[in-house]
């Protein structure tokens, strides 16, 4: 537990004082008002001794504990996800044809993927896209899980890998009016996927002065409550931008992106025709594009350990723990100590104190 104003708690040294001058107090009131002690002691049960104590107690209790609510506690609690829209970015590059994840990756990893978008909560809404040579937003965000299968079922291989590509096509899946220029970040040529800004942008007419692309202000890493993006990939770039620019622009828009390395760490080989070739995971890359993020590495060497990973993220995405300040808990606590002290007085004695 953490404290916004713990310099407060140095008021808690005044607890031993008070308890101190309750002591003075009770032993001066009964000097006076009881000049004989052991007369009265006779006469009191040891129920009704230990009973005049108990309020002064709740008293005490509840000073102590506004105390704590006037720090501004805060807590590290498991609360609702605030997460509204995920996006998954799958590698479709021809490594995944791999069949060191039986069957093979890309069917491992599809199963995986669809398992995981059934158990997400239906006011969850999930985007699809892939990623090999280029990147195409193949489902954009919806609840409608048929369709979700359905786009996953359409994963096409292609040769090659734009890790960058795919962060670039997520975030703009994120945030589709905020003028992500797909084709520029990407460099254009192949790319299926663009913005609705970029397609108009090709329509002007001839002359027309450019629209300037909206400026969004820097968040910090992590900030943005309202999307996250999952990005799973079994080998290392061979194309298209550098995935730790993609990653700098998610962290300058608050979006974490938990990465996930498919497949053994050692590697496998795979045939393209008369060619074969070695592939292995570039965990390096996927760790730093997690790390600046503020997102996490998972790493998955088999099919049940991707269906772990996936399982692991659902929990995480739908509840998450956070820090939240608890003063009203506190505050709250006190005022119903000092109520059971004052009703137990009354009940007891029949005065308040």
């Amino acid at each position: 537990m953490s404290f916004a104003s713990p310099g407060l708690l140095w008021l808690l040294l005044l607890a031993p004082l008070l308890v101190a001058l309750y002591v003075w107090l009770l032993r001066r009131t009964r000097a006076t008002l009881y000049p004989n002690l052991a007369i009265v002691r006779a006469a009191i049960t040891p129920g009704a001794r230990v009973r005049r104590h108990v309020p002064p107690m709740l008293v005490l209790l509840s000073l102590i504990v506004l105390v704590v609510a006037m720090a501004r506690p805060s807590a590290s609690v498991v609360l609702p996800s605030q997460f509204k829209t995920i996006v998954l970015a799958i590698d479709t590059s021809g490594s995944m044809r791999a069949t060191d994840v039986e069957p093979t990756r890309i069917s491992a990893a599809q199963t995986a993927a669809k398992a995981f978008v059934q158990e997400v909560p239906e006011d969850v809404r999930i985007g699809i896209v892939e990623f090999g040579a280029t990147a195409s937003q193949v489902q954009m965000p919806t609840s409608n899980r048929e369709e979700l299968a359905a786009a996953v079922d359409r994963f096409i291989l292609q040769r090659g890998t734009a890790t960058g590509s795919g962060l670039y096509a997520s975030l703009a899946m994120l945030f589709p009016d905020a003028g992500i220029d797909l084709e520029k970040l990407v460099g254009g040529r192949g790319q299926e996927t663009v913005t609705a800004a970029g397609r108009a942008s090709r329509n002007k007419p001839l002359g027309a002065e450019p629209e300037k692309e909206p400026q969004l202000a820097v968040v910090p890493p992590g900030s943005y409550q309202s999307g996250v993006i999952i990005l799973l990939s079994d080998g290392r770039r061979t194309t298209g931008p550098d995935p730790l620019e993609a990653a700098k622009m998610a962290a300058d828009r608050g979006v974490r992106v938990y990465t996930v390395g498919f497949g053994t760490r050692d590697g496998g080989s795979v045939d393209f025709g008369e060619y074969s070739f070695y592939l292995r995971l570039d965990e390096e890359t996927l760790k730093a594009v997690a790390s600046v993020t503020r997102g996490e590495y998972f790493h998955a060497g088999t099919a049940a350990d991707l269906r772990k990973v996936y399982e692991e993220l659902k929990n995480k995405l739908v509840m998450e723990r956070r820090s939240t300040e608890v003063s009203a808990l506190f505050s709250a606590a006190a005022a119903v100590l000092s109520v059971v002290a004052g009703a137990l007085s009354v009940l007891w004695f029949n005065r308040l104190g």
